[in-house]
């Protein structure tokens, strides 16, 4: 009875909340994860969500019950006298008892916190797809490094393979999300982020630039979509068959602030995501996080 209690309390809750909160679906995104790194950034939001309950619950019960019991009433004539007393017992409770809470919700964030660090490798037999993710304004572009293709605002990705996003800005700060394979991260100038995610099945994802970023910011969605590894290299191959090439010339015009629908490139100009990343930098080499 407690597992199921547990089971359904606390989905129950985070969507109470997120409904009165925000009303985006995207919340909804998250407790449907459908990758590993989703799968524990949903747990670990379940576990502070119980955690928090067990004392957010009955103050909030007691509180209701305090103002009704002892409210003010038209017949009430008599002056406020109040009483004061101590009880060392009833204060170590209702200190002692989130003192414990606070401690156990930071041992497991503390350990999710390590083991979700966005630049550490996935655990699986498979290499990793490298993906390099560059957003702009106000669009995402992906390049391929392996397969020698680029996409603008849409990706493919195989199932039940690490993906490898590089991630870099030539554009105001911007965040990287795909709510159902894992947290966001931020896009810089000057900086290449890494993240590691993974589709356990096939679909098709939501993603976004999580950050305002001026006009058209709400433009910068795109879709992912997870397949077979025989499906993706179809993919791959139609990519390669498609007219356009992404020039350098090709890409300054890509660059400027302006809304892009999906588009495709047959290849890009090597090292194009190495001169991005250094595009602003002086003197000394652009920080790499995870490396």
């Amino acid at each position: 009875m407690r597992r199921k209690l547990t089971k359904y309390a606390a989905p129950l809750l985070i969507m109470l909340m997120m409904v009165m909160l925000s009303g985006c679906s995207t919340d909804m995104m998250v407790l449907d994860p459908k990758g590993p790194v989703g799968s524990d950034q949903r747990d670990l939001i379940y576990i502070v969500t119980i955690l928090c309950a067990i004392v957010m619950v009955p103050v909030i019960l007691l509180t209701a019950w305090i103002v009704w019991r002892y409210r003010d009433t038209k017949d009430n004539k008599s002056k406020y006298m109040p009483t004061w007393s101590h009880s060392a017992l009833a204060e170590t409770i209702w200190w002692g008892i989130p003192i414990i809470i606070i401690g156990v919700i930071a041992v497991f964030t503390v350990k999710y916190t390590y083991a979700l660090e966005p630049s550490k490798p996935l655990e699986s037999d498979k290499e990793p797809l490298v993906i390099e993710a560059t957003s702009l304004d106000w669009k995402w572009l992906f390049t391929y490094p392996e397969q020698n293709i680029a996409t603008v605002n849409y990706l493919y990705i195989p199932e039940d393979r690490p993906v490898e996003f590089h991630l870099t800005s030539d554009a105001p700060m911007n965040s990287f999300w795909i709510p159902q394979l894992g947290g966001q991260i931020y896009t810089m100038s000057g900086m290449s982020m890494k993240l590691n995610l993974q589709a356990d099945e096939p679909g098709v994802y939501y993603g976004s630039g999580a950050n305002f970023s001026g006009e058209h910011f709400a433009d910068m969605r795109f879709e992912v979509t997870a397949t077979s590894e025989d499906e993706f290299t179809k993919w791959v191959d139609s990519i390669k068959a498609v007219p356009d090439a992404l020039t350098l010339e090709g890409y300054e015009k890509l660059a400027e602030p302006a809304s892009s629908p999906v588009q495709s490139f047959n290849s890009f100009p090597e090292g194009l995501y190495d001169k991005i990343v250094n595009k602003y930098v002086i003197d000394k080499p652009a920080h790499q996080h995870g490396e």
